[in-house]
């Protein structure tokens, strides 16, 4: 299997805090936003890890990570020139994955446990869910007793269930097909909500229930709460995780 952190993006919900650096190289914590993703992929032993990232901040993350050497891993970049969602800046690393199995993380997204990432046999995709008060807010999920996917809502105004999509997944390479069938959005967009419904019109998709903390840090008020929870909560797992895996 290889990884995926998906750091594009402008960054415009961060405010001035973006102005000149990508928000993903935002500390969250004693370490930068995108060292929380990379380090879920190292500890899965996932060493194979390509970025992608807009064109105007690429460099500066190319400085931060290096080859991967200090990691333990090797990275490849990726540009996305244009914000064309995320599916589309998935769809650049078809070429990077080949015919292996990737595990695909949004690198503003922030668990505090460990994730399994793996593929189930029979399964084409692993949705990562979290249960939630305010579900409206989220990509809304429906699954059965078994964990098998039913149906997923965008944001519904009356919600099936309370568990959220976050933003990890696992895809076997049958991604790449249904990248290049969705349509864009009304927005002009490339969805991940849209590739995994299309995967759950013919495939089976596996999904599994966080029962940790977990948040995403795109906005002011969720990079303040983030930083916030990471400060006063230090024993969380991922802090540990990353302080075996990172090489200051």
């Amino acid at each position: 299997m290889k990884g995926i952190v998906l750091a594009g993006g402008t960054g415009s919900r961060l405010g001035p805090l973006t102005r000149t650096i990508n928000k993903h190289c935002l500390p969250v914590g004693l370490v930068p936003m995108i060292y929380h993703p990379i380090s879920q992929l190292l500890y899965n032993n996932i060493t194979e890890i390509c970025i992608v990232s807009g064109l105007s901040h690429l460099g500066f993350m190319v400085e931060m990570l290096g080859s991967g050497k200090r990691f333990g891993c090797s990275f490849t970049y990726k540009v996305q020139e244009e914000s064309g969602g995320i599916a589309e800046a998935l769809s650049l690393c078809e070429g990077f994955a080949g015919n292996d199995s990737v595990a695909v993380i949004l690198g503003d997204n922030i668990f505090g446990e460990p994730l399994s990432l793996s593929l189930p046999e029979n399964f084409d995709a692993v949705l990562y869910l979290k249960a939630v008060l305010d579900p409206h807010r989220f990509g809304v999920a429906e699954v059965d007793h078994l964990k098998k996917l039913i149906d997923i809502e965008e944001k519904p105004e009356n919600p099936k269930s309370n568990l959220a999509v976050t933003g990890a997944y696992v895809y076997s390479p049958y991604v790449w097909e249904v990248l290049k069938s969705i349509p864009r959005s009304a927005r002009g967009e490339l969805e991940i909500s849209d590739a995994n419904k299309m995967i759950l019109k013919t495939k089976q998709v596996f999904t599994i229930e966080l029962a940790g903390w977990w948040s995403d840090a795109g906005t002011q008020d969720s990079y303040i709460k983030v930083n916030r929870d990471i400060w006063t909560n230090l024993s969380l797992q991922i802090s540990e995780i990353i302080s075996n895996f990172i090489k200051y």
